[in-house]
């Protein structure tokens, strides 16, 4: 899988109802700057744990290596900062935040993403080029910071699992936006999993990946 992002912000106008079984004791979705921030704090420590030593490394992602997929998901956590606040962006966009100290450049990205949707109105709406639900253009990132996370621990040897609320909210979300991202090429074809799969497990196979990928 490359993203969701790009495909679904310029390609789809999907919309959701922004209910989730993540939802709050009074049947009200959580806040997704709340999910947003336990995705992050799960990704965070894999992030820092990465040895130089590893960027050139292989990904379940073929097209990237360990420091384009670094790359590329600081940049998408970037422009969601901006999509959040209603701004447009090319998604397009691949910079090169390796330079210098990158751990802590994607802990303040991070936390800059969950503040952008968490101010008021944020997840209210619609956002990007397409007019999406606000809610929808959110998961499009949660995805990104949950499955890529794994991909950066599988590829580094490390543990990873998404908060169960994460998983929760995440996995419908990109269940429904698996067909558009098939037929343009995001995601790859389905894996088989075994019966009494994990959640993560399922939700890796409908991106493509082999939930047992090894280098």
């Amino acid at each position: 899988m490359n993203d969701t992002t790009k495909t679904h912000t310029e390609k789809t106008s999907t919309t959701e109802t922004g209910t989730s079984r993540s939802g709050t004791a009074a049947g009200e979705p959580q806040k997704i700057s709340e999910l947003l921030a336990a995705a992050a704090a799960q990704a965070a420590p894999v992030v820092r744990a990465i040895e130089e030593t590893q960027l050139r490394d292989p990904t379940p992602c073929a097209e990237y290596d360990v420091r384009a997929l670094l790359n590329h998901l600081i940049q998408v956590v970037i422009n969601f900062q901006a999509l959040a606040a209603r701004q447009e962006v090319d998604l397009g966009d691949e910079g090169d935040f390796l330079g210098g100290d990158w751990r802590t450049e994607f802990t303040q990205q991070t936390d800059r993403l969950v503040t952008a949707w968490a101010a008021p109105g944020a997840d209210e709406g619609t956002a990007g080029s397409m007019g999406l639900p606000a809610r929808t253009v959110a998961h499009m990132v949660l995805g990104d910071l949950t499955v890529h996370a794994w991909d950066l621990a599988r590829a580094t040897g490390q543990e990873y699992t998404p908060p169960p609320a994460v998983l929760d909210e995440v996995s419908p979300a990109l269940g429904q936006m698996a067909p558009m991202a098939r037929s343009a090429g995001v995601f790859g074809e389905p894996v088989t999993v075994a019966d009494g799969a994990t959640e993560l497990e399922k939700l890796l196979a409908a991106t493509g990946r082999d939930p047992h990928w090894t280098r």
